[in-house]
């Protein structure tokens, strides 16, 4: 059964609309996350803003990836009414995965590894609150998937985003793809993860990669903000298990084949041109 996913808006039921707003005022904490994801609530909107805090690229790690994941099990359990998404960093919203991860990697931690990916895009792709993301910084690969899986996404000028894995000789696994193509139309969806587009801000809004475009970060937020407001009128019942239908056959394409995705990441980063080419492309970033 996919977690958080249709059957999850069940938690709504036998709940007055005033429970709904009962978030409080504190700063949520992920477990021990060692400050890697920084949780802001606001008390008046019950919206949260959660910050990645992996300098100096947010580099998608194992430990990250767990700290994100709890954040969204934490988010879930306090019955969130929204999420904003965004970047301690002043240039990268998020590198992506960490490439250390899959360089000679060790086999326990690299299963722990994807293992924690395939969580975060479930819970966040799935989740039963309104996402958004302030995109402040550039965007490549696994920052890009934080992106398009939120629902809404407002992207700061002159940063760039897309998913663009066959520039490093790998394919973007199947639930990049899918949250990919829940975004842009398939033709554009499938130039892109084919050539590893990435697009400016400005072409990202032209092809509807983005919702929006913003000056600053501050401004980013605000307009997710805006955006999650909307909600404030629709039964968040109705509103979940909506969301939940229209995004079920995905999640439940990767809950059903967890395993099998596995599998084909560990054969994949194994093969001896995979780690040739991880290894060229630690290389050229030491010498930047």
């Amino acid at each position: 059964m996919i977690r958080n996913s249709i059957l999850i808006s069940k938690r709504f039921i036998g709940k007055t609309p005033s429970q709904f707003n009962r978030i409080g005022s504190r700063c949520l904490s992920s477990g021990a996350n060692n400050g890697l994801v920084n949780v802001d609530l606001n008390e008046k909107t019950g919206i949260a803003v959660v910050t990645l805090n992996r300098p100096p690229v947010n580099s998608l790690n194992l430990e990250l990836l767990k700290d994100i994941s709890s954040t969204l099990d934490e988010l879930e359990s306090n019955k969130s009414r929204g999420m904003i998404l965004t970047s301690a960093s002043k240039t990268v919203f998020s590198a992506g995965l960490d490439i250390t991860e899959m360089h000679n990697p060790q086999p326990d931690r690299v299963k722990a590894f994807w293992t924690a990916l395939q969580d975060v895009w479930l819970k966040l792709y799935g989740s039963s609150f309104p996402t958004a993301a302030a995109i402040n910084g550039h965007s490549p690969a696994g920052g890009c998937l934080l992106a398009v899986c939120c629902e809404y996404r407002v992207m700061v000028n002159n940063y760039t985003i897309g998913l663009n894995e066959t520039r490093l000789g790998i394919s973007a696994p199947f639930f990049f793809q899918s949250a990919f193509r829940n975004v842009l139309s398939k033709r554009d969806a499938e130039k892109a993860l084919t050539l590893g587009t990435m697009f400016s801000t400005e072409e990202a809004l032209k092809v509807g990669l983005v919702d929006e475009t913003a000056v600053d970060k501050a401004d980013s937020i605000a307009k997710c903000e805006n955006f999650l407001l909307q909600f404030k009128s629709v039964s968040p019942m109705a509103r979940s298990f909506t969301k939940q239908t229209l995004r079920k056959k995905d999640l439940e394409e990767l809950e059903n084949n967890r395993e099998q995705d596995l599998q084909l990441f560990l054969f994949a980063i194994n093969q001896p041109v995979v780690q040739k080419g991880l290894g060229a492309y630690i290389q050229s970033l030491k010498k930047k």
